[in-house]
């Protein structure tokens, strides 16, 4: 039996950067935390699969998810320690949920659920996708961008989760909304 993951504590923010793939989740959280000037979690599932295809042409699968989401929390306590009361993470657990239910036929393992329900974020973003799909060696599913939308806003508000949707095609206004909304909804104090 895998072990429970365990947040670093800490009196940090933490706001998650979520959505489909292509909707410019990890050029938003680098923005962000250098416009807020604090640290970011980058996403672990992109540089773990990356490895994973370029040394051996293979795709994630049902093991690797557990894999995943422990790379993840890992960054994500040793970036919270020198962060400037935010932290940005690109991506969370629930971003692996949503993806292992749509990719492997409504399937999550249980663990990942109930690790879901321990760790805590103070807000999220969700990126639609009004933005144009870029291909790269890991996205797999342009046509299915507006199902992964559905998928990750469904886990937010199953897990009742403060959040909002970032829309606009244009990555500036985006970038606004994200800075005025994470303004207005994350007390600084």
């Amino acid at each position: 039996m895998e072990k429970n993951l365990t947040q670093n504590e800490s009196l940090i923010k933490r706001v998650v950067i979520c959505g489909p793939e292509s909707t410019g989740k990890s050029t938003l959280t680098v923005k962000l935390a250098s416009y807020f000037k604090t640290n970011y979690v980058s996403e672990y599932a992109r540089d773990y699969l990356q490895s994973k295809w370029d040394d051996k042409k293979e795709v994630c699968n049902k093991e690797d998810l557990i894999k995943i989401a422990k790379g993840q929390v890992e960054r994500e306590n040793t970036n919270i320690n020198n962060s400037n009361k935010l932290l940005f993470c690109d991506t969370n657990i629930l971003t692996t949920i949503a993806w292992s239910k749509t990719h492997f036929d409504g399937f999550c393992d249980p663990w990942l659920i109930k690790q879901s329900k321990l760790l805590k974020y103070d807000y999220y973003l969700i990126l639609n996708t009004d933005t144009s799909w870029i291909r790269d060696d890991l996205r797999d599913r342009p046509n299915d961008r507006k199902k992964m939308f559905s998928a990750h806003k469904e886990e937010l508000k199953l897990c009742h989760v403060k959040f909002d949707i970032i829309t606009g095609s244009d990555f500036e206004e985006r970038f606004q909304q994200a800075i005025d909304l994470i303004k207005k909804k994350i007390n600084f104090d």
